[in-house]
């Protein structure tokens, strides 16, 4: 397999997944603004969505969409408990959480990364996650995981998001549910190796 990513991007959930599940891959860097990969091939020739992540199965398919991705490389190495059994009840609480994710705070994120929207805009945008990050931190209360005690594909995409409020320097000093949780999963060897490989440790 092979996986498009970008250093920091939303690409790092399944980069995460990958490590965790112990799934064999390649990881191929794309430079979103031009669409380019490091040996100048045109990214949008293998994705026309030019978005990361981008999973290259070894059969030819291409696979698109975190929320998906991630639960693929779940479901491929079911015995590390990434996901819950398919068709079960909890497996549809790991999806809400996925859709939460990616619909309340990955969706609202995007606008402040952007250079040319207004500072009041972006306090906008600011406020809305804050709101949506204060429900996580209120349903991580008792729990070490956004699922209870078992660290999930969830995990990493929740991660991912509080990295970015980390690059953009939000204070969660009054949600102490979430900056424990953000730390448990920082501390993870596979976490802690995603992100080296991807320069970002410092960043983190």
């Amino acid at each position: 397999m092979k996986l498009y990513y970008s250093p920091g991007a939303c690409s790092l959930s399944p980069h995460i997944a990958l490590l965790e599940a112990g799934l064999a891959h390649d990881l191929v860097k794309v430079d979103l603004r031009a669409k380019k990969l490091e040996n100048g091939d045109d990214y949008l020739k293998i994705n026309p969505k030019g978005q990361v992540p981008a999973l290259a199965l070894d059969n030819g398919d291409l696979v698109t969409e975190g929320p998906v991705i991630v639960q693929m490389i779940a479901d491929k190495a079911s015995a590390k408990n990434l996901a819950p059994a398919r068709d079960s009840a909890e497996r549809y609480k790991l999806l809400e959480w996925l859709n939460f994710i990616t619909a309340e705070l990955h969706k609202n994120f995007g606008p402040m990364f952007s250079p040319v929207l207004a500072d009041d805009a972006k306090a906008f945008f600011k406020d809305r996650v804050m709101g949506k990050l204060k429900y996580v931190d209120g349903a991580l209360a008792g729990r070490d995981y956004l699922m209870g005690k078992q660290f999930t594909v969830a995990d990493a995409y929740m991660f991912t998001m509080l990295s970015w409020a980390d690059r953009m320097k939000f204070d969660l000093s009054a949600m102490p549910n979430l900056l424990a949780y953000k730390a448990r999963i920082a501390a993870r060897p596979k976490v802690q190796e995603a992100l080296n490989k991807e320069g970002l440790l410092k960043a983190a």
